[in-house]
């Protein structure tokens, strides 16, 4: 018995079916079958349905606003509790110096950057579906939000010179344009969170796949360039004003390299070692990850040292070393942003909304599939919406996820958004209590820390050798995505690239892939001819595939690639067919002549009497142009006859999803062009909506044309050969037994 069973398992692949069945036409197969009837529904009942209130839908309202209500009050204590504790700690550690470093990347004072790490990430937790994301301040986002800031006050605005000065030289100038810069932050951080929250109410989470894979990665390795070129300022220590809108890079570039020569050799030295620490951290988490119960926090570490040599040594005052500066001690008061700058940040602010939201739900979605659960894109936008609005009364910028803090938080053993709320309280007690030991960082060290978080997104630069072995058009996306945002501005950069990537999408259908099938002998499976050598042609008969729909854009190229596939062209035909005719009409007149001649000229010699032959002249003249035509019908018979021995076209739509009004119009002149010559039409694999489709567009209105329309590309095999064949059985009566091997 066991043998039996394996032998069973070893021939499961040699199984064979047989299947004995009428051959159907979509007109007989709809008599073979019963529709569901719906009933459907007016406006008004849709309205009240959406407007019925009961308790179990109030409870499914509730819950999906509030997705901690679904997994707080099953909270297993012992097992995620000091797992996120841990994460929670090793997150916080990470939050601190990154929100002091990224609110420079913001134009904002440094303290900002707590503001941000504090209150988004805290709402975050009651809002969020996603259990594993860090969110808060993010080196994309902040440098988005730097560029409208120093676009809407730039220095020139408050009579600020670009000169190796001290910081105190314009206090009064600095404050004001530092002022104005944090009220354009947050005026477009509250826009861009009003943007996601309405459109997460609409539920317009679909609106991420148009952000595709490549063009995101193109777009933040552009950013990564910014950012780098951005930071090399404070890292030399030199004086230089911040560019923003198209060719940033390149001014941003000439002015660190014309003022090279002044670069503050201290701040310089700080900012080198700074970086070698902070490499050499990540290479050891990196190598003896699985060894470390949690990565060292080296960016935590590099901060207290930084300080604390800054403090002894006293580097602003004795080298001139850009520190921090006043960071005020507690929370700010609510404050209603200035809402009269919406109209001069509308679209930088749908940029943010979207680049926010595309690099919180893309990270989600990838814990989510590791620890099987569920996020909902549109709670996702909800709860971005939320954070940012609602942050912005207390002065913070605009967030999102943060690639490098989320991998520490899973990975250190967070289970929930506890760890987040654990980290932003972390941020918090900094705020109110030591926030004011910071004051003495120098700003090489928070260069430091953005320049060395850039190494994962420098790494993309290898996605250009993976699409050009993939996929050339993700390739072209990525390269587009990645020099618009570097010579246009990240804001221009991302429009360039979603336009470019639309229009690949229309690239795509308007030249898909055209096939003539041909079948594997014995079978019912149709494949490629050029693909495989044991695929046969059925002989008279051409199966045509597209695989993209037929509609406005490429309907006139779809009836070109099926003239060429097939070898068949009706007007070529007829037109070849008329001049065939016409010539023939003329060598049978030019023969008819010759014949009239050679007659006379025999009867002249043959003739004795010449008068009797002078009077029959007329008559033999008469005859000679009537007798050739008894012989003219056998001789054009040839030429009314089909040019071509295929008698049969089967279009295969199996892959094709809608049809337009020029496509059915499409449909009905070639079906009409090839009946001309004698060829029929057969239409295969229509799904539901390509169904809906033709039958609302009046294609299936004649009875004639279902019977051209059939479920798959078998019967209509089995149907055309039986009209080569000319066979007296009707094909609906045939039968299909098909074994497969």
């Amino acid at each position: 018995m066991e043998h039996a069973g394996e032998d069973e398992i070893c021939h499961a692949s040699d199984h064979r079916y047989c299947v004995e069945r009428r051959v159907y036409n979509q007109g007989t197969l709809q008599e073979q079958l019963h529709k569901k009837e719906k009933t459907p529904l007016s406006p008004t009942q849709k309205i009240a349905h959406a407007c019925r209130c009961s308790s179990k839908k109030a409870r499914s309202v509730l819950f999906s606003f509030f997705p901690i209500l679904t997994w707080l009050p099953r909270y297993r204590v012992r097992e995620y509790l000091m797992g996120d504790i841990i994460s929670g700690i090793s997150t916080g550690v990470m939050q601190l110096p990154q929100g002091l470093a990224y609110a420079l990347l913001a134009a904002v004072p440094p303290v900002y950057g707590l503001y941000s790490s504090f209150y988004p990430v805290f709402l975050y937790t009651f809002f969020g579906t996603s259990r594993h994301i860090s969110i808060g301040t993010f080196a994309v986002i902040s440098l988005m939000i730097g560029g409208v800031a120093v676009r809407e006050a730039p220095d020139e605005m408050f009579d600020i010179m670009n000169t190796n000065s001290t910081n105190s030289s314009y206090p009064d100038n600095l404050e004001a344009r530092d002022n104005m810069r944090v009220k354009v932050a947050v005026a477009v951080t509250l826009l861009s969170g009003i943007i996601q929250l309405c459109l997460g109410l609409l539920r317009f989470g679909f609106v991420a796949i148009y952000l595709t894979e490549p063009l995101v990665r193109g777009f933040t390795t552009a950013a990564a360039v910014h950012v780098f070129t951005s930071q090399l300022k404070y890292l030399l220590g030199v004086k230089t004003k911040r560019f923003s809108g198209p060719l940033s890079f390149l001014y941003s570039l000439i002015a660190v390299c014309t003022n090279i020569t002044k670069t503050n050799i201290a701040a310089l030295v700080v900012g080198l070692i700074c970086m070698v620490l902070l490499l050499s951290g990540k290479e050891i988490n990196g190598r003896f990850k699985k060894k470390l119960p949690v990565p060292i926090p080296m960016e935590i570490i590099v901060v207290v040292i930084g300080t604390g040599v800054s403090a002894g040594m006293n580097l602003s005052q004795t080298y001139g070393v850009d520190i921090v500066g006043n960071i005020p001690k507690g929370l700010r008061p609510p404050q209603v942003p200035d809402i009269s700058l919406f109209r001069t940040v509308f679209v930088d602010a749908v940029a943010i909304a979207l680049v926010g939201f595309s690099m919180t739900i893309s990270m989600a979605k990838i814990f989510a599939l590791k620890h099987g659960y569920r996020v909902d894109g549109n709670q996702e936008l909800i709860a971005l919406g939320i954070c940012n609005s609602t942050g912005s009364f207390f002065q913070t910028f605009a967030i999102t996820c943060s690639m490098s803090r989320s991998l520490v938080q899973e990975g250190t053993g967070g289970k929930t958004q506890i760890a987040g709320t654990l980290s932003s309280i972390m941020v918090f007690l900094v705020i109110v209590a030591i926030g004011y030991l910071f004051e003495p960082l120098p700003q090489a060290v928070l260069a430091a820390i953005v320049m060395v978080n850039l190494k994962g997104m420098f790494k993309q630069f290898g996605d250009i050798l993976h699409f050009w072995r993939t996929s050339k058009i993700e390739l072209a996306i990525w390269i587009v995505a990645f020099l618009a945002s570097v010579f246009l501005g990240l804001d221009y950069g991302l429009i360039t690239a979603i336009a470019f990537a639309m229009i690949t999408i229309v690239y795509r259908t308007q030249s898909p892939q055209y096939r003539i099938l041909g079948q594997i002998p014995d079978t019912d499976i149709y494949c490629d001819m050029e693909e495989y050598e044991e695929v046969k042609e059925c002989p008279g008969i051409k199966i045509f595939q597209a695989n993209a729909s037929l509609y406005f854009a490429n309907s006139d190229l779809y009836i070109s690639a099926l003239k060429k596939k097939t070898g068949l062209d009706p007007c070529a035909i007829l037109t070849a067919r008329k001049k065939a005719q016409k010539r023939h009409a003329k060598e049978l007149k030019r023969e008819h002549k010759k014949t009239a001649v050679m007659k006379m000229t025999n009867d002249l010699d043959n003739s004795v009497k010449h008068e009797v032959m002078n009077d029959e002249l007329p008559l033999n003249g008469k005859f000679a142009e009537t007798a050739p035509q008894d012989s003219s019908p056998d001789e054009l018979e040839h030429f009314m006859k089909p040019m071509t021995s295929i008698h049969s076209i089967i279009l295969d739509f199996s892959p094709v999803n809608f049809v337009d009004s020029v496509g059915v119009k499409a449909l009905k002149s070639i079906i009409k062009e090839y009946e001309e010559i004698g060829v029929s039409v057969y239409i295969t694999g229509c799904n539901g909506s390509v169904m809906d489709n033709l039958c609302r567009l009046h294609f299936l209105d004649k009875a004639a044309v279902k019977d051209l329309l059939f479920p798959s590309i078998h019967d209509a095999v089995l149907t055309s050969q039986l009209k080569g064949l000319s066979a007296l059985q009707p094909p609906l009566d045939t039968v299909i037994c098909t074994s497969t091997s």
